[in-house]
């Protein structure tokens, strides 16, 4: 399934580019995570989407430093869907910095202050506020480490062998 997307790129005659969906997610959030991982990416950071936490949350993208450092950014693409999560502060034990990412067309006053804030499209991300998280315990990190891992290979061997029937683990 391919998605058009319409910015202000396009209106000034760049076409969008075709994006691939699993159909989890929306037409827009599938825009604001192309413009934040290229954003994230250009900055020297390893970008996972969809990991499954250790609590059973899943966190919309996972970026690794090269420091070891833990960012995990979740996608609001619209106020509703901002207003009807109510899950996000699980995510800050799992990261040192955490951030919501959403369009230019959702008003950024409904975001909470004490959050990293980032504005994107499917071309680029601007990071509107920066905030610093709390440093990760050494026991959190070692498990959110081998979990990117695990995640990230599992991923490019389903690329490799799509029928592989999946272990347990």
């Amino acid at each position: 399934m391919s998605i058009r997307i319409v910015t202000q790129a396009s209106l000034h005659g760049l076409e969008p580019p075709e994006l691939p969906s699993d159909g989890r997610q929306s037409e827009r959030a599938l825009a604001i995570r192309r413009g934040v991982c290229r954003r994230l990416r250009a900055e020297g950071l390893a970008l996972i989407p969809e990991v499954t936490l250790r609590s059973g949350r899943r966190a919309d993208l996972v970026a690794l430093g090269s420091d070891g450092s833990i960012t995990i950014v979740e996608i609001k693409s619209s106020v509703e869907d901002f207003r009807a999560d109510a899950k996000w502060q699980d995510y800050l034990v799992h990261c040192d910095h955490f951030y919501f990412a959403t369009g230019p067309h959702v008003p950024v006053e409904i975001f909470p202050p004490d959050a990293g804030l980032i504005v994107a499209d499917p071309y680029g991300a601007e990071i509107l506020r920066d905030v610093e998280g709390a440093r990760l315990t050494a026991a959190r990190r070692k498990e959110m480490l081998i979990r990117i891992a695990r995640v990230g290979a599992y991923r490019l061997h389903d690329l490799e062998d799509p029928d592989c029937q999946r272990g347990l683990g």
